[in-house]
Parts: structure tokens; C-alpha cells; sequence
């Protein structure tokens, strides 16, 4: 059975067609499954109940099912475990911010295969890639769950976004859709380890999103033990991938930085990351890093932090500190583990 959640306008107007319809009931169906996240075709009143009936045989609508909802204190971040149809569940969560943004930031696969020592998502693993309508129906749901408009989103919760290519640029189209959540594209922010190939894929797909590369590291020895993909694409043909990127869109790339204590936090690292991003008119995340349970690291301190971040400005690279969010609920960058437990009843 096909599953609407996911399909553009489009394949929704050939389906329609192909069930002996007028190809305007798509649009109809769009707007079920987009704008008023329909979980059943009999509340469809303005579609025939002929077609409701063939369409509760042919296909199907794959929501995802809310299984248990965390609040930090202040109401800034909200966290979602979600379940899908198969029972694994994935964790979303939406960001509020003073100026009126509501961020979400989207699951593209159930854990992650990147094994990044810093990540809690890696500690179990990749289960499988999301569908794009799994992906899109994150950004629903947390639309729903809230009463509130989402303004951006970033694909930046478990998995890497562009090992789950395909699903990930459909998911993109579809929240940019007007007949979607209609995002802006310069509002869609999509974050890789460094899939070198996929990102000169994604250059030439003519979009108008912002491109974030997870670095980390300014040499390739220590990237190699922090982000062990380094070890396919290093420093060198990633940095020219970006430039690329950068040249091929116009738009500018931003390299997030996550701090760890004693590791890569020193003033020579900071120097060193400088050098390596001159002339490439990118912008750094410098993000300290989020405690993890079981694991070594350590959180700078908010001086080395300040530090570090001054001595990219000074040497000419734009820097900003991440503002913590959601880190009490196990939220925030690098924390998102489905911890809740990774299976619930289908």
C-alpha cells in the first residue's frame, strides 16, 4: 500500500487520475495530509466516499505517534519520542527563540552509522534511513503538538542527512512546498559529517538551503579519531568540496565546532582552524559540548570557549557560541539518543 505522507503534489494528482478521478482531488489530498495532517480517509467530507473507500485499500497514511513529550524549564525546547509503524522510534524537537523562530530539528534516520565518539546517537548504532515522509511528518506533528507555526527546520537530530540522500532531498522539497509547511529554502538547514560526494551532489541541485559540516577538528589526525569518516574524505577534499559548494550556490557553508575539554578547546587548535578555513568566507558554530552519559569528554570552560571563539575573529573567520538548548532534557546537539527506550509497541 502507498503511502501519502511523502508523496508530492504531483504523484498525489496521478494517483488521483490513476483511481479514475479528476487530477484536482490531489490537491485535495495534499491538503489533508500537508496542511490539516489527516490520520484517516473518512474525515475527508470533501473527497467522494467512492474514492475514500478505494483509497482506504490502495494506500495508507503513515503518521508518526507521539510517545512521550519533555519540556525544559522556561518552555524554550520541547523533545518528542516518537514511534513509528514498525515500533523503532526517533527523537524530534522544536526550539524556541525571543525573535519569533520556531526551529525543528528533524530525524533522517533511526540512530546513526557515523560512529562519531562524541555523539550519543552513535552509541547504538544505525537501525535503518526514515522515509521522507517520516522525515516531513516530524515537522507535523511538532506543528501540531504545539499550536505553533515552524519557521525553520534543520536536519540535524539522529543519523547523517545525506546518507539518507534521496529521502532527505524529498523531504526538503516537500516542507518548502506551498501546498506543504512552505519553509523558506534559505530556512532549511541540512548538517553532514562530510560526505564529500554527496555534497558536490547536493551543489548541484540548485538550492537555495544553508549547507552545515560537522568539523570538529583542524587536522586530520585528531578528525580521524573524533569523526572516523575522515578517514574516506579528509580535511583536504572536504574544504574543497565546501569552496565548491559555496561557489557553485552562492551561498555561504558553516562548519559546526563542538568544544571538548583538553581536546580540541586550545587557542593553537583555534589558530589551526583559522588557517584551514581562510578565504572561504564560511561561518563557525562554536558549540561546547553537551554531556552525554557514559562517556569521557568534558564541557570547556565558558572562558576557553569565549577564547576560542575570539581567535577566529580575530584572524577573520566569523564565529558565533551556540546558545544552549534543551541540555537539562537531553536535547541539545549530540544528546538525542531516543532514550526512552528505542522500541515501543507497533
Amino acid at each position: 500500500m502507498r503511502d501519502l505522507v511523502g508523496l508530492t503534489l504531483q504523484e498525489l494528482e496521478a494517483l488521483a487520475a490513476g483511481l479514475g478521478e479528476p487530477r484536482y482531488r490531489g490537491r485535495q489530498l495534499a491538503r489533508w495530509v500537508y496542511d490539516r495532517r489527516a490520520i484517516g480517509f473518512e474525515v475527508m467530507t470533501d473527497l467522494p466516499e467512492g474514492l475514500r473507500a478505494r483509497l482506504a485499500t490502495d494506500a495508507h497514511i503513515g503518521r508518526l505517534r507521539l510517545v512521550r513529550r519533555v519540556d525544559a524549564a522556561g518552555d524554550l525546547t520541547t523533545k518528542a519520542l516518537l514511534a513509528l509503524r514498525d515500533g523503532l522510534t526517533v527523537e524530534t524537537v522544536l526550539m524556541r527563540y525571543d525573535d519569533g523562530r520556531r526551529t525543528v530539528c528533524v530525524s533522517t534516520q533511526v540512530g546513526c552509522g557515523m560512529g562519531c565518539t562524541f555523539c550519543a546517537t552513535a552509541l547504538a548504532g544505525l537501525a535503518r534511513n526514515l522515509s521522507a515522509g517520516e522525515i516531513v511528518d516530524q515537522v507535523l506533528l511538532m506543528r501540531e503538538l504545539t499550536g505553533e507555526r515552524v519557521t525553520h527546520v534543520v536536519f540535524m537530530g539522529m543519523g547523517e542527512p545525506l546518507a539518507n540522500y534521496e529521502a532527505t532531498l524529498r523531504a526538503v522539497r516537500l516542507l518548502n512546498a506551498p501546498y506543504g509547511p512552505h519553509i523558506a529554502m534559505r530556512r532549511l538547514t541540512i548538517s553532514t559529517v562530510g560526505l564529500v560526494p554527496q555534497i558536490r551532489r547536493l551543489a548541484a541541485e540548485g538550492l537555495q538551503l544553508t549547507l552545515a559540516i560537522s568539523l570538529h577538528a583542524p587536522d586530520d589526525a585528531l578528525r580521524s579519531q573524533l569523526v572516523p569518516v575522515n578517514r574516506r574524505w579528509p580535511l583536504a577534499e572536504l574544504v574543497a568540496a565546501a569552496r565548491d559548494y559555496a561557489a557553485a550556490t552562492g551561498r555561504r557553508v558553516t562548519f559546526e565546532y563542538v568544544l571538548m575539554a583538553g581536546v580540541n578547546d586550545g587557542e593553537r587548535r583555534a589558530h589551526e582552524l583559522a588557517a584551514l578555513l581562510a578565504g572561504l568566507g564560511a561561518h563557525v558554530n562554536v558549540i561546547p559540548w553537551n554531556p552525554v552519559y557514559g562517556m569521557a569528554y568534558r564541557r570547556p570552560a565558558p572562558q576557553a570557549v569565549s577564547r576560542f571563539a575570539a581567535v577566529l575573529r580575530r584572524r577573520g573567520v566569523p564565529a558565533t557560541i551556540r546558545v544552549d538548548r534543551g541540555v537539562e532534557i537531553e536535547a541539545a546537539c549530540g544528546q538525542l539518543q531516543r532514550t526512552h527506550g528505542a522500541r515501543v509497541p507497533a
